[in-house]
């Protein structure tokens, strides 16, 4: 810029002595004029905003040491603002007929306080016309009788912020008035200092203490910059009412009532009020700054953002997956001697491979004997995750979530959901923003088909925040909720709405509460450290919960009880201290495509009749089991991942009547699947499932009974029996399914797989066990054990690879019908002193011990078998000579005959029939892994994991 030879920051410097009627002047010139101007925005515009009496600083009263992005915006913003009252002015003043011939009128300014033009308000407004400015100078005017604003004023105090107090009764019976920079205080008559019923009233930089305001529909109001301390503000039948940079203290009710749907009659000032709002910054977020809210934490969890693929693993490699470890002291690490374990189950003793135990056949067979080659095949785990493999955890290991599990950004929700997207950029009611509640008892009370609207507000230090009731609608944007004594946000009564990007945190009662028949959207918070749960649904409330982080609360993330039935979706809940979800007493819900992850509890806990449907959820690295399905306990889980908890994979009461299937079930610490039924006092559960739960409004108890609904849910179909079907359980570190239940189970087309024990563990069922078309291969002991007194029904089944026996039972009144038994270490099938079996149409081959053994006094019926030979130094039946108990009817025996000799099983092929038993969600994307076997194994067999209880109960 070249003006009289100056540099640019001498030019700065001089401009920066001028007013703002210059700065406007200057500006017109040039462009280059226009930006030397802009450029003080920092120095100029600054002292501008910052030395004006009718504003404060422009992030007041949140976040007053953080610079505005552009200070001469900040001011244009309240310039425009603070002239919204008079936009009705040239409509008043005018006339159709004269308005050619009127002169206009000059604003008068009268003065009032000592030694000037009046003595009080009063006389002033006697002597004022239309758009006058009354100027109280420093100084306490206490009216005596109720004061009625008849003509347009503006009423002005002089000096700083506290010098004029006015105690005061105002009526507006005008169309609009202004009243600045005045500290308001309740006369001695009424509590009411100021209200509205028809015209639009502005306040600006004002105090107001102990009192009310009350602004009636058609009536609407703008309030920026404004202290309250211990006053409400009522708000009825508004069409619209603004709130802005305003601090609220102390409140011993609420501090804003909203109340009654916004009046369909709207005064001149609504269009106006309109523009101000779409004109000024939007609080809605962009693809750029579109951010997490930073916590003001200790633990910030600063690894985790919304944009995150990954799930690190972090501490020591996880005990649940079968890796080898070294030789004990004075054993030969090589060594493939064949033992005898307890209850004469036979175990081989060799080292492992990271393959589940499957080697080249005939490497380490002795040179004089012949081992037979059967053609067969082994299904082995289904890929999870979008197709990919899950294996071992180890350390710093991630997993790379499908598109379906990355939380997406409040922009991308937005613009997916476009009644999400209407919700949030409209404007009806009342709009709050960026404001201040604190140290009181409400934040802000909307009820009777109220409407608000709150963005970019702090709720700190109250009873409770936000609390939506009667039909309200309420929008909640990029909100700071915390510490408070109850619950952040209460919705009842079919209250609703839009609760979205808010940081809700350190709450003595839940973040999010949502009672009776409420059904609110809750979008891409962060609700998190919580002194209870996270969200808590019930008494028949709905609502949708999805892409929240919910993280690091005392008790479960997600509460669902007394018949709530919410849609949670697409949320990461981890790091609770509790369960990650609990669906209790009779709950309900759609649960589906979550990130469940380190939790101390269960990832999802049922119990007493909640019945959930849990779909194509990520629950993994739990403190405790993926899933407990406690007392009388229900819903469908299907197509989940349950990975590397801990504990169990699904843990089940024998009361209980869940659906699992479709699931993938690997690398838990305990049991792939567990069903007890010793009870585990679950009636005095802390932290979220226990019977004392109070989650009344006021503090007593509240009986939901009367309330809830009846209705029936398509997406769950009746279940009369527990069900485990089409689950792939591989890598457990016990048994992939331990059964030990008073009640009937069906254990229907399952994959078990590589589990650290048994593949099935039946150690109590005095009702039938009915285990039909599994693929149960290359466990680290036997396929199937049988405890004494138990009913199993075995159908169908492919026993496979397993590195103890394929089957051992004991049990009473047990069938083992169509079954092959093939490639396992030990024998086919052993049975055991006292058990009593039926032994039908299977196909049986053992590669080192016998097709059957009968151990001891065995009663069985062994009839219409295919057994194949395995070496020519094993018979291919053992038993008791004597043993009279043991009938042998139409058995075939085929025994080798030449080396080339090689086995298929055909008419029917290998068993389980799998694929037209696959159902599911999962079951389209789910290939099996069919590995071709002419094998024989090499593994060592480690058992220890015999606890009857899970972590989660050993716990409590």
């Amino acid at each position: 810029m070249e003006a009289g030879g100056l540099p640019l920051e001498l030019w700065r410097m001089i401009l920066a002595y001028l007013h703002l009627p210059d700065l406007g002047r200057c500006s017109l010139v040039c462009r280059a004029w226009y930006e030397l101007i802009l450029s003080l925005d920092s120095t100029r515009w600054r002292q501008l905003c910052l030395g004006c009496t009718e504003c404060r600083h422009p992030n007041w009263p949140n976040q007053p040491d953080v610079e505005p992005e552009s200070w001469r915006e900040a001011f244009k913003q309240h310039y425009l603002a603070s002239k919204t009252w008079t936009k009705n002015a040239l409509d008043l003043e005018s006339s159709v007929c004269f308005s050619l011939f009127r002169r206009r009128r000059e604003r008068r300014t009268l003065s009032v306080g000592p030694g000037h033009e009046f003595d009080s308000l009063g006389s002033a407004l006697a002597m004022a016309s239309l758009y006058d400015r009354i100027v109280l100078f420093p100084g306490v005017y206490e009216e005596q009788g109720e004061i009625i604003l008849k003509v347009p004023v503006e009423i002005i105090g002089h000096g700083k912020l506290g010098e004029v107090a006015l105690l005061a009764s105002i009526d507006q019976h005008c169309s609009t008035t202004r009243l600045c920079n005045l500290v308001f205080m309740p006369a001695w008559f009424s509590p009411f200092m100021f209200k509205t019923t028809s015209g639009h009233v502005q306040f600006d930089n004002c105090n107001f203490e102990n009192g009310h305001i009350q602004v009636h529909g058609p009536g609407t109001c703008q309030v920026k910059f404004c202290t309250f301390k211990n006053t409400h503000v009522f708000l009825h039948n508004v069409p619209l009412c603004v709130l802005e940079n305003c601090e609220f203290v102390g409140s011993e009710n609420n501090s804003v009532t909203v109340e009654g749907h916004p009046s369909a009659d709207k005064n001149w000032a609504y269009k106006y009020l309109v523009g101000l709002i779409k004109s000024s910054p939007s609080i809605l977020p962009t693809e750029d700054s579109d951010s997490l809210m930073s916590l003001d934490l200790e633990s910030r969890d600063q690894a985790w953002s919304p944009r995150t693929c990954d799930i690190v693993i972090e501490g020591s490699q996880s005990p649940t997956s079968p890796a080898s470890t070294s030789p004990k002291p004075g054993s030969k690490a090589g060594s493939q001697e064949a033992e005898v374990g307890s209850d004469g189950e036979r175990v081989a003793q060799t080292p492992d491979s990271s393959d589940g135990g499957l080697s080249p056949s005939g490497e380490d067979e002795d040179e004089d004997q012949l081992t037979y080659r059967l053609s067969y095949q082994v299904q082995g785990p289904r890929p999870v995750l979008g197709g990919s493999f899950l294996g071992p955890p180890l350390p710093g290991a991630s997993i790379q979530l499908p598109s379906c599990l990355v939380l997406n950004s409040l922009q991308q929700e937005l613009q997916k959901d476009k009644e999400a997207m209407a919700l949030a950029s409209s404007v009806q009611g009342c709009l709050i923003r960026k404001c201040l509640f604190r140290d009181g008892k409400g934040g802000v009370f909307v009820c009777s088909y109220g409407r608000a609207k709150m963005e970019g507000n702090v709720f700190r230090n109250l009873t409770y925040a936000v609390r939506c009731i009667h039909n309200s609608k309420i929008v909640m944007l990029r909100n700071d909720i915390h510490r408070c004594r109850a619950s952040g946000i209460f919705l009842r009564l079919e209250g609703g709405g839009l609760i979205a990007g808010n940081n809700i945190y350190h709450n003595a009662e839940a973040g999010v509460d949502i009672r009776k028949k409420s059904n609110p959207l809750i979008l891409c918070n962060q609700i998190h450290h919580g002194l209870r749960s996270g969200i808590v649904v019930l008494g028949n409330g709905k609502g949708i919960i999805r892409n929240n982080q919910i993280f690091s609360n005392k008790e479960a993330g997600i509460y669902i009880l007394y018949h709530g039935n919410p849609v949670v979706s697409g949320n990461h809940i981890f790091k609770g201290r509790a369960a990650g979800i609990a669906v209790n007493e009779n709950g309900k819900g759609l649960i589906t495509e979550n990130v469940i992850r380190e939790n101390q509890w269960g990832g999802v806990d049922i119990r007493r009749g909640g019945v959930p449907v849990l779909r194509s959820n990520l629950i993994c690295f739990g403190y405790s089991d993926g899933v407990v399905v406690g007392d009388e306990g229900k819903g469908l889980i299907e197509g989940n991942t349950i990975y590397a908890n801990k504990g169990c994979g699904v843990w089940m009461m024998s009361s209980s009547l869940p659906h699992v299937t479709s699931n993938h079930v690997s690398y838990n610490g305990l049991y792939g699947v567990a069903v007890f039924s010793q009870k585990d006092g679950s009636g005095e559960l802390p932290g979220g499932h226990g019977a004392q739960e109070n989650f009344s409004e006021d503090g007593d108890a509240v009986l939901w009974e009367t309330e809830l609904e009846k209705d029936e849910d398509p997406l769950r179909r009746p279940v009369t029996t527990a069900l485990v079907e089409s689950n792939s359980i591989n890598h457990n570190g016990a048994s992939g399914l331990y059964v030990q239940s008073s009640e009937a189970l069906h254990v229907l087309t399952n994959v078990i797989h590589a589990n650290g024990d048994r593949g099935i563990t039946v150690a109590q069922s005095s009702q039938l066990t009915r285990v039909a078309n599994n693929s149960i291969s290359c466990n680290r002991q036997s396929g199937v054990k049988v405890e004494a007194q138990c009913k199993v029904e075995l159908r169908g089944n492919g026993i496979y690879d397993n590195r103890g026996h394929g089957i051992i039972t004991k049990g009473d009144s047990s069938v083992v019908i169509e079954n092959d038994i093939i490639g396992n270490r030990g024998s086919g099938l052993q049975l055991l002193p006292r058990s009593d079996t039926k032994v039908i149409k299977n196909r049986i081959h053992s590669f080192r011990a016998y097709g059957i053994a009968v151990r001891g006094r065995a009663k069985a019926l062994v009839q219409e078998n295919i057994i194949f030979q395995g070496k020519t130094s094993k018979t291919i039946f053992q038993q008791i000579s004597n043993n009279r108990e043991c009938v042998l009817q139409n058995n075939k025996f085929l025994v080798f005959k030449k080396k080339s000799d090689t086995w298929r099983l055909v008419n029917p092929p290998a068993r389980p029939h799998l694929e037209s038993s696959l159902r599911g969600p999962s079951a389209a994307h789910s290939g099996q892994k069919g590995t071709a076997m002419a094998t024989r194994i090499t593994a060592r067999v480690e058992g220890g994991y015999h606890s009857n209880r899970s972590v989660f109960c050993t716990i409590l």
